[in-house]
């Protein structure tokens, strides 16, 4: 899965948010079946996913957060929901490998129901549980894994696992988000998000959050209000100013090689190979235009 800057959550049960979220700016949307939406409403949330997926023709990409494996409802939100267009499921509240592997039958099984290729929908593991952050590396490397979310919310299931008292400045998750972020890229991940900021006025602290955590690796944010979206791909995008600076920063690297220099002098900083690469690796990855070697 490519890398998401911004992921917004829409209730399922909610029809008409669900088609306000696609309209927005996220770049993502995750319809949610679990916690947002009440039992009573599970089977209509269920339903709104599976149509708005099939009826949807943009280029957001349509995630849906299943309801967990201690639920009697995990079965029928696969068979219901594995539908052609759909990017990925969240799954939450892991503790080990062996619910990824879980998931996998179900997800299979709902493919095979609706006319999609098995294998083609991918899983993205939620770590919101002190077990998972424990076992990060093992369910990383399970079946249809495509990207990770890292949970660090105020008095959410994460707060609850661990133990920890939030604060703004996340000294209390930099260790699990630091963990999960490592282990995801060492696995080759490009999808890497984090949930959430949850004071839908403080767009200052939003943003300080955002860059604080894009800074860290993440890719991007789980969202709350689609009015973050701007700030959130703002923090997590590269901006015109960076991407200049990249660009001639592979252009001086490029100038020097072909002078029979390995390392160059550009504005002021030493700059090598591995400058370089990480310099093509961010404009790529942002899809901006990258200076080519002769």
């Amino acid at each position: 899965m490519r890398a998401l800057r911004s992921v917004l959550f829409v209730p399922g049960h909610k029809a008409d948010w669900i088609g306000k979220a696609l309209a927005s700016s996220a770049d993502a949307i995750i319809i949610d079946l679990e916690d947002a939406v009440p039992e009573a409403e599970k089977a209509a949330a269920r339903q709104n996913a599976r149509d708005a997926i099939l009826a949807y023709e943009g280029d957001t990409r349509i995630l849906v957060r299943i309801n967990g494996l201690d639920t009697p409802h995990f079965g029928e939100d696969a068979l219901a929901v594995a539908v052609p267009g759909l990017a990925g499921f969240l799954l939450p509240m892991l503790r080990s490998r062996y619910d990824v592997v879980a998931y996998d039958s179900v997800i299979a099984a709902g493919e095979l129901r609706n006319g999609v290729p098995r294998g083609t929908i991918e899983v993205v593991p939620s770590f919101e549980t002190a077990e998972s952050i424990a076992r990060v590396d093992e369910i990383v490397a399970g079946p249809r894994v495509g990207g990770v979310m890292a949970a660090a919310a105020k008095d959410a299931d994460v707060a609850r696992s661990v133990g920890f008292r939030w604060t703004a400045e996340g000294l209390e998750t930099l260790y699990l988000r630091s963990r999960i972020v490592v282990s995801a890229r060492a696995s080759g991940l490009e999808m890497i998000v984090l949930g959430l900021w949850q004071d839908v006025r403080d767009l200052d602290g939003l943003r300080a959050f955002a860059r604080d955590n894009a800074g860290l690796g993440f890719t991007g944010q789980v969202l709350i209000h689609p009015t973050h979206a701007a700030v959130v791909n703002d923090e997590y995008g590269l901006s015109d100013e960076r991407a200049a600076y990249y660009q001639r920063l592979v252009a001086a690297f490029e100038e020097g090689v072909r002078a029979g220099h390995g390392a160059v002098s550009f504005e002021g900083e030493h700059i090598d190979l591995a400058h370089a690469k990480n310099a093509r690796a961010l404009l790529e990855r942002a899809g901006r235009p990258v200076a080519q070697a002769d």
